[in-house]
Order: C-alpha cells, then sequence, then structure tokens
C-alpha cells in the first residue's frame, strides 16, 4: 500500500478554495503521539483541547470542532476509533465522543507499515506539511504537535537514537508566553487574531539541541522577527537583564534602526511575578555559544552606534 498517497490524498471537505485542514491537523497530532508513544490511543476527551487549539491557530477563520476530523478521519483509512463498546466512531457529535470514551490512534495496517519503515514517519510528515501548509510554519506546527521532524526523517521511534533524544514539551509555548503576558520581552509586541496570540513564539535561550531544558526560566516570548535575531546572535541578554545587540549587525534603514538597533541597554519586558527569569547558566551560555561579538554601547554611554 503507497501510504504517502493515500496521506497526500486525504478527503476533505472543499468549496470555492476553502481550506480545510482539520484531518491533516488530527494526523500530524496522531503522528506526533506515535513518535513519542508509538501505538498510543488518544482518548477524545484527552486531546480535545489540544485539537482545538490547533484549530484555532492553524485552521480557518470560521469557528469548528475537532469532533469532525476524529470522526471522519476513520474513512481514509488511516486512523481507528474504539468507544467503551467496542470499535466503530459513535459518530461525530462532541457529546457522543465524549460520554462513549471514544479513543482514536493510527490504523493498525498503518501502525505496521511504520514498524516496518521507521523513516516512513517523516516522509508521511513532510508530505502533510507540503501538501497542506506554508513553508513559514512547517517548524512551529511540528513544536505545536510534539513532532520532532529531523528524528523522523531518520527513521528513530522508540529505539536507542530515540532514547538518546529527548522529547519537546508541547506545553512550553504555552507556559513560556504566558509567563511573559503574551508579549514579545524585547520589543512589546502582542498582536492576537481573534483570541490568539499571533507572530509571538517561545524561544529557548539554551538551545533545545544543544541540552537546553524545556522549562521557563530557558524561555523568552519573543516575536518572530526578534526570535530569529536571538538565534542568529544579533540580540544577546547582558547581566543586568539589557538587552545586547551585536557590534557586528549593520542596519541603515528606519526599520533596522527601530526594530533592531533602538533596542540597545533596553530591560528585557517581564517575566511577570511569580515567574522565574531566565536563569544566569542558560544566558551565559547564549552569551558564550550564539551572541557575536561585543555588543553596542547605548546612547550616552559613549557609543552612539545605536540611534
Amino acid at each position: 500500500m503507497d501510504w504517502l498517497d493515500r496521506v497526500a490524498r486525504l478527503r476533505r471537505w472543499t468549496s470555492n478554495g476553502a481550506r480545510a485542514p482539520h484531518k491533516p491537523l488530527l494526523l500530524l497530532y496522531a503522528l506526533g503521539s506515535h513518535q513519542q508513544d508509538a501505538g498510543r490511543e488518544l482518548r477524545y476527551s484527552a486531546v480535545e483541547q489540544d485539537l482545538k487549539r490547533l484549530l484555532v491557530e492553524y485552521g480557518p477563520a470560521h469557528p469548528t470542532t475537532p469532533a469532525y476530523p476524529f470522526h471522519h478521519l476513520v474513512s481514509d483509512g488511516v486512523w481507528e476509533v474504539r468507544t467503551d463498546r467496542g470499535a466503530g466512531s459513535p459518530g461525530s457529535g462532541v457529546g457522543l465522543l465524549r460520554s462513549s470514551g471514544a479513543t482514536g490512534r493510527l490504523a493498525p495496517d498503518l501502525l505496521a507499515a511504520l514498524r516496518r519503515e521507521p523513516s516512513l514517519l517523516g516522509r508521511l510528515v513532510r508530505v502533510l506539511l507540503d501538501t497542506h501548509f506554508p513553508p513559514s510554519l512547517h517548524v512551529e506546527l511540528c513544536e505545536a504537535v510534539g513532532l520532532d521532524l529531523e528524528l523522523a526523517e531518520v527513521g528513530a521511534v522508540n529505539g536507542a537514537a530515540a532514547a538518546a533524544r529527548r522529547q519537546r514539551d508541547r506545553q512550553l509555548r504555552e507556559l513560556v508566553l504566558t509567563a511573559y503576558e503574551f508579549q514579545c520581552a524585547f520589543c512589546g509586541y502582542d498582536g492576537m487574531l481573534g483570541a490568539t496570540s499571533v507572530g509571538l513564539e517561545a524561544a529557548h535561550v539554551r538551545w533545545w539541541s544543544h541540552d537546553g531544558p524545556d522549562e521557563v526560566d530557558n524561555g523568552l516570548c519573543l516575536c518572530s522577527l526578534h526570535h530569529k535575531l536571538f538565534d542568529k546572535g544579533v540580540l544577546g541578554l547582558g547581566d543586568d537583564r539589557r538587552i545586547l545587540v551585536s557590534r557586528r549587525f549593520v542596519g541603515r534603514s528606519e526599520a533596522s534602526r527601530q526594530h533592531v538597533l533602538a533596542l540597545v541597554g533596553r530591560p528585557v519586558l517581564g517575566p511577570q511575578p511569580g515567574s522565574p527569569p531566565v536563569a544566569r547558566r542558560h544566558r551565559e551560555w547564549h552569551g558564550r555559544q550564539v551572541f557575536h561579538g561585543a555588543p553596542r554601547v547605548p546612547i550616552g554611554a559613549g557609543d552612539g552606534q545605536c540611534g
């Protein structure tokens, strides 16, 4: 069976070019759960809120429910649903799925294929991402569903390589954004699309790939621009929790002055009382391993280069 073709051809409701990413999002979530715990069943009542968040952030603008894909994905042959009474979905009603103890998991034939060929996981994820979402969302989508795409593409699932690689905490983004009150710690950006923050990300200070923990004291809430610049070493954190800007960064436009150079010496915004600030050991790691060169000196401190 060609699983890549089957996943690429998921049956979706379409009308006048409208997006319907409900099934792809559920399948990505299920593949992420499989990577962490192969064969795990997903009880609808336990994952409903996670799926709702995915639909709000990556789905269409109109209201929708995760009950729809949870029931209808069965018809594509990649998913099965059982209830307390046995095999089969009780329907697409939210109340029915909750009250019947409905659980879903990848179809047995697909699970068997993934066991025979672990690298299939990465290829399935790529098909789903490339078919239904723009490249700019691929990394954050994988993080949102708990998928390590690099690990998936080399075919390591629940083996020695997987054991050596830690699993990401899919709750970290929410914890970090809440600690910083849903605003960029560098510029204060706090954009929302309806009731959902947009353009804000949980940045690891010490990189996750280099033993940085999924903990609030290793995180910053940053807008997409400042997250990229922080990871590239343009921006950093000083001992006094003020923002550093590398002397190596050159920007002549008003946009560069406003969004980067004007940050020199500014205090970090947040976190709110009761939440831990960035730990010194993580800040120092970023300063040694990521930040480029010496920092610029704030205006009035003898340099005058940031204005």
